[in-house]
């Protein structure tokens, strides 16, 4: 988390030592568990120490809309703790452990620490520009546009947070959460991988492993420009 907010704006010593001086509870929970559930009324801030988490909608007829992947060192539901009640839901991908920092606590650094507090609104702001080119994705790009943007965007994540390679990772989604992921069925997105496969832009030596050959034309099918990441330009990002 420190790393994370230090990322989107400068802390000094003293920011620093406040954050870590968080009160916080460690959880550990397993695949599939909720963190939060969409009407709780939110009394933490979550870390994410370990493992990976999704957010996530579901709608009249009881189908699911993941609309946000987290990895290591993210806080997970932020808009949740601030906002008071839970308006979507989060759920472990995988299992993994969370930092549980009660909200007034949030709230309190934000108000003290302005660097602090500034870096936590950068980071709000970000993930809103991530759900835009979400929803941009899901609304008006074709199946094997939606999947290659999202393993595009997954792969530069992961190598900006220091979790992995961006040309081959282990992707810790399933096809059905993939296709809750890019509003299509698993089947069509069992087709839609193996036709990147088929067309040389990735090789999966199992399920989860993507390699990608050629990251540039990967780009270009999956529509794919990282300006919405808004990462430093010190940082391997790809405009088209």
């Amino acid at each position: 988390m420190l790393r994370k907010l230090d990322y989107w704006h400068k802390l000094d010593r003293a920011d620093r030592a406040a954050v870590l001086a968080l009160p916080f509870t460690v959880k550990t929970f397993a695949q599939n568990h909720y963190v939060v559930r969409e009407g709780d009324c939110a009394t933490q801030s979550c870390v994410l120490l370990s493992g990976f988490a999704i957010r996530s909608k579901i709608v009249a007829e009881g189908h699911r809309q993941i609309v946000a992947i987290h990895m290591r060192g993210e806080l997970v539901d932020l808009q949740n703790s601030l906002l008071g009640r839970a308006d979507h839901s989060v759920q472990m991908l995988t299992s993994g452990r969370v930092a549980a920092i009660p909200r007034d606590e949030i709230a309190r650094i934000a108000f003290e620490r302005p660097a602090v507090g500034r870096a936590m609104w950068i980071d709000t702001l970000v993930d809103a520009s991530i759900f835009r080119e979400w929803v941009a994705n899901v609304g008006r790009r074709d199946a094997q546009t939606r999947i290659a943007h999202l393993l595009c965007e997954f792969a530069l994540r992961l190598k900006v947070a220091g979790l992995g390679e961006q040309t081959n990772y282990e992707l810790p989604m399933t096809q059905e959460q993939l296709a809750d992921a890019t509003g299509l069925t698993a089947v069509h997105v069992n087709r839609t991988l193996m036709s990147l496969g088929a067309a040389g832009l990735i090789e999966r030596s199992n399920p989860r492993r993507i390699v990608i050959g050629d990251w540039r034309k990967l780009a270009e099918a999956g529509d794919f420009d990282s300006s919405y990441l808004h990462l430093h330009e010190a940082e391997p990002a790809l405009v088209h």
